[in-house]
């Protein structure tokens, strides 16, 4: 679903054909800023790239005149809308119905809002004439980027003729990464899958972010480099877990969807793509944990900090409780 960031821009990750009637969607991360008047889309969250890192493409917002479902232009893509801009039509996929009609409503009312009031007549006869100001993606002297299962890959194109039915087939099954319980490249889990999908990681040392594929099981949330990796970077127990919440210091690393995972030995920071997603990790860990130790004993544990956190509920208890050592 698109959110307001802190800069009060609506972002989020959409699939666009870049190359107009090819067919191929790719997965980029949009801002749409009515401040600045445009759309832009990059590789993924400007967060996550390296400071100064260009946009994959833009398009002025007084270029666009419509913003529409394109289901029945485009049957065999699955919530897809286009964008009319001059004599271009942008053809883009939306993670699900209602993240299509929120887009298509947020698009079309940036718009308006940024259509000239001044010598409305001239203005459209402008716009009508004029070219979509599109940044294409930059050419490649001797390398290729591609997103696989959201992770931006750069590889050698010394061979890029012979592995064309490669690249398409990645690109095929890329849309259905997101929706898998596990990638299909790793081999069948012995446990239960929760939850697995892409967030980003600050680390431990540099305290740089980067992009981390996450699982979720029934004991254990682990995370890998890429979904394609078959070993762990690191697997944390659930049963080490002392609570999983929307962090508190957000304004102070400046990061939406930001939650936190608490362990004895460690606090780790994790952003999501969305705040539903933050809200579904949250959610998801917390019921893991509940379901690991137990409803029996997890109302035996209130039961002790409250009687800890409250002297006066423990006066009012039997005076053996005075005896029972408080380590």
């Amino acid at each position: 679903m698109p959110y307001v960031d802190r800069q009060n821009r609506i972002c989020g990750f959409l699939d666009i054909e870049e190359n107009e009637s090819s067919g191929k969607f790719l997965r980029r991360y949009f801002i749409l800023d009515t401040q600045q008047g445009s759309l832009v889309w990059f590789m993924d969250n400007p967060q996550n790239l390296p400071v100064g890192a260009d946009c994959v493409g833009s398009l002025k917002l007084t270029y666009i005149s419509k913003v529409s479902d394109a289901t029945k232009l485009r049957p065999k893509a699955e919530f897809c809308f286009v964008i009319n801009a001059g004599m271009r039509k942008f053809f883009l996929q939306a993670n699900d119905q209602q993240d299509l009609v929120d887009w298509v409503n947020a698009l079309n009312k940036a718009t308006k809002i940024t259509v000239p009031k001044l010598s409305d007549g001239q203005q459209n006869t402008e716009n009508q004439k004029a070219l979509p100001d599109v940044v294409g993606p930059k050419k490649q002297v001797s390398y290729k980027t591609e997103i696989i299962g959201g992770v931006p890959i750069v590889t050698q194109t010394q061979h890029e003729g012979c592995d064309g039915a490669d690249r398409a087939e990645r690109e095929a099954m890329h849309r259905s990464h997101s929706q898998l319980p596990y990638f299909l490249g790793r081999p069948t889990q012995e446990h239960t899958v929760i939850k697995s999908g892409y967030c980003v990681k600050q680390g431990a040392v540099m305290r740089n972010w980067k992009r981390r594929y996450f699982l979720l099981e029934e004991n254990s949330m682990s995370y890998f480099k890429s979904d394609l990796e078959k070993e762990p970077l690191r697997m944390i127990p659930l049963k080490e877990v002392h609570k999983v919440q929307e962090c508190k210091q957000s304004d102070i690393m400046m990061r939406d969807n930001l939650f936190e995972v608490v362990t004895t030995s460690r606090t780790f920071y994790i952003q999501a793509d969305s705040p539903e997603e933050m809200h579904s990790w949250i959610k998801a860990v917390s019921g893991a944990i509940v379901a690991q130790r137990g409803p029996g004993r997890s109302a035996a544990t209130k039961r002790e900090v409250k009687q800890l956190l409250s002297p006066s509920l423990q006066r009012r208890q039997c005076p053996l409780l005075h005896s029972v050592p408080s380590g």
